[in-house]
């Protein structure tokens, strides 16, 4: 398959290692930066490579190019523009996190792609962490029993430099604050892990410690399931000196599982009631070792859309899962905002509803 990839920044390494691993075809690059290009190819010793062309205007690229399949990852604020205009030219689509800032978006696009018949996936790459498929595969086996209550803690370090290094970082209309930006791998996973369907979202959001940013830095929620669950959600990127963990819990009546890591990629605690010594043995303490938080999934998720496309099916991480995942963090923006619990579906809500809301 050919594809290309929009936007060589601080991700973009994941995405290109995901694309040599899977032997897809690496036909063009695209950044307004043409620095941003050059650093990322010579990352991969591909910077030689004269087949890759290189653009700073994805539309031309799109227009001279034969492409199968794009990766977007760009800043947040431009995933919905230049998702729609990927689909409506009938190239297949992987959307970096979150898929757009608003409900509307994420709509249109989920729309485009079924009227265009083309493949779109989130890019929640956590839900191929090994750690992650073996609790997934517990709940679907119905191994916990009924699920009493979860938890997603999502305790990370961001500096000032990191702000700086990309003036769009932090801003309402282009990222949103750590729930947004950091935060929403694990809401992703806890919404998913507890039963999808939510009732009602009560949020607080702060800015505590980055009073040059627009968003929050700081955001907790309690999150009420149709299915009876309660779950909690704490976001910060207030964390010193670095960052210390991504866990995850989920408690049964028949089980309770921790998984921890920087990134949901260990598992702490596996108490299962009906697990043998040797899963216990083999579970507890198990540890998938990655180069950074944002582990080894990409190649997986990958893989699973290029099959999803070659077997006409939906991905396994599809637009509806990164619907999901936005539109909780929307509503914990939108509770702390009023001051009072939101009811889900949201019917319309955006990032950029809440500018000014942390301005002194």
């Amino acid at each position: 398959m050919n594809y290309a990839l929009i936007g060589c920044g601080r991700i973009a390494t994941n995405h290109i290692t995901a694309v040599m691993n899977n032997n897809l075809t690496l036909v063009a690059v695209c950044d307004v930066i043409p620095d941003h290009m050059e650093s990322l190819l010579a990352k991969h010793s591909l910077e030689k490579d004269t087949s890759i062309r290189r653009y700073t205007d994805y539309k031309k690229m799109i227009e001279e190019n034969a492409l199968d399949l794009i990766g977007i990852a760009t800043e947040s604020g431009l995933h919905e523009e230049i998702a729609l205009y990927c689909i409506r030219h009938g190239i297949h689509v992987i959307i970096e996190k979150p898929m757009a800032m608003s409900i509307a978006g994420a709509d249109a696009i989920i729309k485009a792609a079924e009227e265009n018949n083309v493949k779109v996936s989130a890019c929640h790459q956590n839900r191929f962490n090994i750690a992650v498929q073996k609790m997934r595969g517990a709940v679907e086996a119905g191994r916990f029993g009924r699920i009493s209550h979860g938890s997603i803690h999502v305790r990370w370090n961001r500096n000032e430099d990191y702000y700086t290094q990309a003036p769009w970082r932090g801003t309402w209309a282009q990222d949103g604050g750590c729930l947004m930006n950091q935060c929403i791998h694990g809401i992703d996973l806890l919404r998913w892990m507890m039963g999808d369907a939510i009732d009602t979202v009560y949020g607080v959001t702060r800015q505590q410690l980055h009073d040059y940013l627009e968003a929050e830095d700081m955001g907790m929620a309690v999150v009420q399931f149709k299915n009876g669950a309660v779950a909690t959600v704490e976001g910060t990127t207030n964390v010193y000196p670095q960052n210390l963990e991504e866990t995850l819990y989920l408690f049964g009546e028949k089980g309770t599982v921790k998984l921890g890591g920087k990134s949901t990629n260990a598992i702490d605690v596996w108490d299962l009631a009906d697990a043998d010594d040797h899963e216990s043995t083999e579970n507890n303490g198990f540890h998938e070792a990655t180069s950074n938080v944002y582990g080894n999934g990409h190649t997986s998720l990958y893989r699973d859309v290029m099959e999803a496309i070659e077997q006409d099916r939906a991905p396994y991480v599809d637009a509806q899962a990164g619907k999901n995942a936005l539109e909780l963090v929307l509503a914990i923006y939108q509770s702390a905002a009023e001051g009072k619990p939101v009811k889900l579906p949201l019917d319309a809500c955006a990032s950029t509803d809440f500018t000014g809301r942390f301005e002194r």
